[in-house]
């Protein structure tokens, strides 16, 4: 079996992710549909062949399961011997056309079947792969709006979009191309590029990023980069890559593989020149070499890394871990310490109202400031909004209702309740209504900002009345992550933030994190990592921001949360988590760990069967057929037992930890 994976063939046109989940099948691949005809063939062939048939009628039937199964490794071993390698696929071909030679026919189509059924196995495991990949992010849209001369409008898929042309996008739509705005203002929910958890006007001039979500109001945007060159686009192919990769254990396997298919092939003609020398008889001795040749051959050992590392890669991209390479998945399982990000990793960038502090001149309650905020800003889609409404509808308020409601983007809203002006908002831009009035309401809204929050302030007729303090919400999963991340490494995570000490020790202690290391700038975090590292430790770092990036280049490995990570958070990131689960990140530690076992158990089974193969075929009298069907046998069970990581049942137990 060859120790190179062939990755599958690129799709026609460009790569277009998420919906629609379609899986590859077995047969749609070349590999399968040669073993499957070789399989085929060779089972209408044997009861002729058993049942004494003239050789006319099975005859022809093995020679074509010789070609079915054994035409392709044959050239892909040729062209391996034309640049000075030997390779496995050759041996197998070349032991098969000798059985057939010397009048083993039966037992040189048994060995071809199985040889090319652990070929197709192994390009299932590469396009299982490849297929999680392709359906895992959906964030780009399949078709934007071209804006022609004369300002004609013209819906045309994404990837036809050029430098230069301008777009429009409407309200709630997702932005096609990154781009620059070139006419219009609105707030876009970049969360998915940037990490911010709320939303970042957009004026003339401003930077969008394909995949946004635009808001209320139209912009014209000026495309400025490739849609293949798009953030989306580079993470699909940063993935893509992660198949054509080896892990060091593959790439040590293959190294002593060279080595040891000459030294096999030297034993064979050993085995079979010397006791021809001695007088043995021809036929004997030639089958016994051959069966030497068959029967030592690494196969399965070659087959022991990759088939899991690549199943786990695929079970971990379709339940959104994108793993970049087989190196990171077998790296991922050796992590002892772990350092954690709070903005956009612990937290999930839903704001939720923390404070409800009335002025005392107004003389307003907490529940009275928040039904003019909420009724206000009920009929606005903004997330701090929702924020603000969730709260009220939590504390059972009835809102009343509104009249001449407005959204000025970046500012706020203004709407009329119960005959009086109510504005909710950006307490920078509306203190500048009052500037008289602005002192106490800057002082709170100042101190609810140095405590973490973000402050909104209410303005009724004209006059501050109380701020509003809106903070992240820690991720429903944070604390369980945390307890199962200490679990498998033995030690508490770090917390590692540029935050202020108050609110990252607030939030450390409700996600169970002890050692918290707060107000950190980017080189800060990746002195914590290298202090971790210094003292033996294999640091896993999880951020999502571009102040993270660093500290995710000096870790032994990084993952970034993908729908908040920044761009460059995710191409220095080893993973990224696309669905933004935290709890995704220990389970795929445990993937990676059980993964290495798989590993360990495949070299075990391998070494076990060529071991007494040999030794019996030295020793004793081994049967041509038993000895193709105990080594490639053997191949076969090392390449089904790698394959267990492919089902979603393996990803289940790495999850509870069985």
């Amino acid at each position: 079996m060859s120790s190179t994976l062939t990755r599958p063939a690129a799709p026609a046109g460009p790569v277009r992710t998420g919906g629609s989940g379609r899986r590859t099948r077995i047969l749609a691949l070349p590999e399968a549909r040669w073993a499957a005809a070789a399989l085929l063939l060779f089972l209408a062939a044997l009861p002729l062949h058993l049942l004494g048939a003239p050789w006319w009628t099975w005859g022809p039937l093995y020679a074509l399961t010789y070609i079915a199964g054994g035409w392709e490794p044959g050239r892909e071993g040729l062209k391996a011997l034309r640049e000075k390698s030997l390779d496995v696929d050759l041996l197998m071909v070349v032991a098969a056309l000798g059985a057939a030679a010397i009048g083993q026919v039966l037992d040189g189509a048994l060995l071809i079947v199985i040889f090319a059924t652990s070929g197709a196995l192994e390009a299932f495991a590469t396009a299982r792969t490849a297929d999680s990949v392709r359906g895992l992010l959906d964030l780009a849209p399949a078709r934007a709006t071209r804006l022609g001369a004369g300002g004609a409008e013209e819906a045309v898929p994404t990837e036809e979009l050029r430098i230069g042309d301008v777009i429009l996008v409407r309200p709630g739509e997702r932005v096609g191309a990154d781009g620059r705005v070139l006419d219009g203002a609105s707030e876009v929910d970049q969360a998915t590029i940037t990490g911010e958890p709320l939303p970042v006007t957009k004026e003339p001039g401003d930077e969008v990023f394909a995949g946004t979500l635009n808001g209320t109001g139209a912009l014209r945007v000026t495309v400025e980069r490739d849609p293949s060159d798009s953030v989306i686009a580079r993470i699909v192919a940063m993935v893509e890559e992660a198949s054509g990769t080896k892990a060091p254990t593959q790439l040590f396997i293959e190294k002593v593989e060279q080595r040891y298919s000459i030294g096999m092939v030297a034993a064979s003609v050993a085995l079979f020149a010397v006791p021809l020398a001695f007088g043995a008889a021809l036929q004997p001795t030639l089958l016994r070499a051959m069966t030497f040749m068959i029967v030592a051959s690494p196969c399965a050992v070659v087959l022991a890394t990759m088939p899991p590392l690549l199943s786990a890669i695929a079970n971990a991209g379709r339940h959104g871990v994108l793993i970049k390479s087989a190196v990171v998945m077998e790296r991922l399982g050796r992590i002892d310490a772990v350092a954690l990000d709070k903005t956009g990793t612990l937290t999930e960038g839903t704001p939720r109202v923390t404070d409800i502090r009335p002025l005392p001149s107004p003389g307003l309650t907490e529940d009275a400031l928040l039904t003019l905020a909420a009724a206000a800003e009920h009929p606005s889609e903004h997330p701090l909004a929702r924020a603000v409404t969730e709260a009220a509808r939590t504390r059972g308020l009835v809102l009343p209702p509104v009249a001449d409601f407005t959204s000025a983007p970046g500012t706020g809203v203004t709407a009329t309740v119960d005959g009086r002006t109510v504005a909710v908002g950006n307490p920078a831009r509306l203190l500048d209504v009052r500037p008289g009035a602005a002192e106490p309401a800057a002082g709170l809204a100042a101190r609810l900002e140095e405590d973490g929050r973000t402050a909104v302030l209410v303005v009724l007729d004209g006059t501050p009345v109380g701020v509003l303090g809106i903070a992240d919400r820690l991720r429903i999963d944070a604390r369980s992550t945390v307890a199962r991340l200490t679990g498998l490494t033995g030690r508490t995570p770090v917390l590692v933030t540029g935050d202020n000490p108050r609110a990252a020790a607030r939030l450390g202690a409700e996600a169970g994190i002890e050692d918290v290391r707060a107000g950190l700038l980017p080189q800060e975090k990746v002195h914590t990592v290298r202090g971790m590292e210094s003292v033996g430790r294999k640091v896993l770092v999880v951020g999502d921001g571009v102040n993270d990036a660093p500290a995710l280049a000096a870790a032994h490995t990084g993952i970034a949360m993908g729908r908040a990570g920044s761009d460059l958070a995710l191409e220095t990131a080893d993973a990224v988590v696309v669905r933004d689960e935290l709890a995704t990140v220990p389970t795929a530690v445990a993937l990676s760990r059980r993964c290495r076992r798989l590993v360990v158990q495949n070299l075990v089974i391998a070494a076990v069967f060529i071991t007494g193969l040999v030794v019996w075929d030295l020793v004793g009298t081994l049967p041509l057929p038993l000895g193709v069907a105990g080594h490639e046998g053997s191949t076969v069970i090392v390449g089904l037992n790698g394959l267990r990581l492919l089902r979603d049942a393996a990803w289940t137990r790495a999850e509870s930890g069985r």
